[in-house]
């Protein structure tokens, strides 16, 4: 027999009755049934219930045994009473008799319970991910996002791409945020930096002929954490193709990712048809270049509506140039209890608060001021039938605007009876982020998002330029290397109109791919650059490898790169990325496992010629 196993936790049924097996894992649960002692025996594939009463020769032995200690045990397999079968496990209709127990290793009292959903504090739970990783759910996450890359693999080789791995050490290159740094021992003073993207490489691999690459690459960059992202590193699906256009890239990883999110969805629908969706659209009707499109609100502008009307806030605001007001419609939330509860939202958002009209039965007060007879007399007709109540609208909005503004508010965002619509105004870069806040609280609180379902849509047309509105200075908005649409031509006209071959692939509310067709033409590329403020010295400095390499005959190419660590973060249903990664980093980007970052030896700051300065 093997030294620790003749079969794993899962592997045991009724077909294995009055057989002797050895079994190795952790005592997952001990239960103690009036001297008859019944263990959980779990490892990473299952869970085995073992017994052991006094007639066992290791009886004793047993009694000292503690959650988490890992044992091999030696026993004969019985068929369980049929009462006491257990279907919630594969093994549930056997148990075995312990007749031998070797303890491979003993356990000190345990900083958290591994059995059960206990929760406990980030810190406790990030220094001992080890006894954390053992718990059911983060077993099941780390295996499901090791499938998920595996079916990534295929289903790229299925299309005739090829794995290529690319440095891991490299020069630094600016990519929307921050590099890590390796100091060289070699080159004192100079430094490498971890890639924040194999951006470059992947299209001087292009230039080589390669034709179609992909990666599931690791990432780095030194960002702030979020829910949604590592501090410090993670890893995408990379790819990248020669003689493409953006619909050529769309039409190869959407069916990648459709088809990964059917296999692992866990029978949530998935949207077959992925609609694309201009930025400058994303963010009139959403708020987000990121839109969650299970939600089905989409905002409007109805600044006519407000402009020159009795709200004076809307209406001088409105005389401002590039101000406008939009509204966030809310089917079936027409009550003051609902919009006072939304005006606590925009309060908590910083804001004094959100207009908002809704629309209701007319009342008795509202019939007698119509009809200008008193309110007991309209109550009567209107339980009589000889008056139709109807519906009117409510607010202090309703009220400063009047009943033409509002029923033409009502008729453009298509509400009914039971129904209210939010206001904001302003600049839109001031309150898009807001208004799409909120768009997502009304969509949850009232029940219109569809959480049974994965929706995604490509976001396109991003803007190339950005101007800054304290320094005028115009610089990139998104990524450099994107082609413009148009060429050269389209820089040489309002470089804020310029448009690139950029997309982002939005679900659920998660940027989940970032892509482009690439600017492949040296003359191009340094045209935009001096756009930005950077002359062609400074870009053949920065990005000397990939300007030299477009000189020779570089092809057309574009591609993208798909988050796994999101991807995953979604299929396994979790609201925090560190939930599925094996092991995290904390809000403050420290690994409390390893102690990391630590202090740097004398000698070794030596060796690399470098001295820590004490900050003041």
């Amino acid at each position: 027999m093997h030294a620790f196993r003749s079969h794993t936790c899962v592997d045991l049924n009724k077909s294995n009755v009055g057989d002797t097996v050895r079994l190795s894992g952790w005592v997952h649960r001990v239960r103690d049934h009036g001297g008859i002692l019944f263990i959980d025996l779990r490892d990473h594939y299952g869970i085995t219930q073992v017994l052991c009463d006094p007639d066992s020769p290791v009886f004793s032995q047993m009694e000292k045994v503690r959650s988490e200690w890992c044992i091999r045990i030696d026993g004969n397999v019985k068929a369980r009473d049929p009462d006491l079968v257990n279907d919630k496990i594969p093994t549930g209709e056997v148990e075995v008799f312990v007749r031998d127990l070797e303890v491979l290793g003993a356990a000190e009292e345990l900083p958290l319970m591994v059995f059960g959903d206990q929760e406990y504090p980030e810190e406790t739970r990030l220094k001992y991910r080890f006894l954390d990783l053992r718990r059911e759910k983060l077993q099941k996450n780390m295996k499901l996002r090791s499938d998920v890359v595996a079916s990534m693999r295929k289903r790229m080789w299925d299309l005739n791409f090829r794995e290529y791995q690319t440095p891991i050490i490299t020069a630094s290159s600016p990519e929307g945020a921050r590099d890590f740094l390796v100091p060289s021992r070699l080159h004192p003073g100079k430094f490498y930096a971890l890639p924040q993207a194999p951006q470059q490489f992947k299209q001087l691999m292009m230039v080589a002929g390669f034709d179609k690459y992909f990666q599931i690459a690791p990432c780095f960059r030194d960002e702030d954490p979020r829910a949604d992202r590592s501090p410090t590193d993670f890893y995408q699906l990379d790819m990248e193709m020669s003689f493409v256009t953006q619909q050529d890239v769309f039409d190869t990883i959407q069916p990648v990712l459709r088809g990964v999110f059917e296999e692992f969805g866990g029978g949530r629908n998935v949207d077959q048809d992925w609609q694309q969706i201009s930025y400058a659209d994303s963010a009139l009707w959403y708020g987000t270049d990121k839109p969650d499109l299970r939600n089905p609100i989409k905002m409007q502008v109805v600044s006519e509506h407000f402009r020159g009307s009795g709200f004076a806030i809307f209406a001088s605001l409105l005389e401002n140039e590039g101000t406008e007001v939009r509204a966030i419609p809310a089917p079936k939330g027409g009550s003051r209890k609902f919009c006072d509860r939304m005006n606590k939202f925009a309060q908590s958002e910083g804001l004094p608060g959100m207009g908002y009209i809704f629309w209701r039965e007319k009342t008795a007060d509202a019939v007698a001021q119509e009809l200008g007879i008193t309110v007991k007399e309209a109550q009567a007709k209107l339980k009589s039938g000889e008056v139709e109540g109807g519906m009117e609208a409510a607010g202090p909005l309703a009220k400063n605007i009047g009943p033409e503004r509002t029923e033409a508010i009502r008729q453009q965002l298509g509400l009914n009876l039971g129904d209210a619509a939010f206001f904001l105004g302003g600049k839109p870069k001031a309150f898009e982020s807001v208004a799409g806040r909120a768009r997502s609280t009304i969509g949850d609180e009232l029940g219109l998002t569809d959480t049974n379902r994965f929706a995604f849509a490509w976001i396109v047309d991003f803007p190339i330029f950005q101007m800054d509105d304290e320094t005028g200075k115009l610089d990139f908005d998104h990524n450099p290397f994107s082609m413009p649409q148009g060429g050269m031509d389209a820089l040489l006209g309002d470089p804020l109109a310029v448009r690139g071959y950029q997309f982002d692939l939005a679900c659920n509310g998660y940027e989940l791919v970032s892509g482009a067709i690439r600017n492949h033409k040296p003359e191009i590329m340094f045209k935009a650059f001096d756009l930005a403020g950077y002359g062609e010295d400074e870009v053949k400095k920065r990005f000397g490898g990939m300007v030299n390499a477009f000189q020779y005959g570089a092809p057309p190419h574009g591609g993208c790169a798909a988050g796994v660590d999101r991807i995953v973060m979604l299929l396994a249903d979790e609201a925090n990325i560190r939930e599925v990664v094996m092991f995290p980093m904390n809000q403050r980007a420290e690994d409390q496992m390893m102690n990391a970052p630590s202090e740097p030896l004398n000698e070794q700051l030596r060796e690399l010629h470098l001295r820590i300065i004490p900050q003041e």
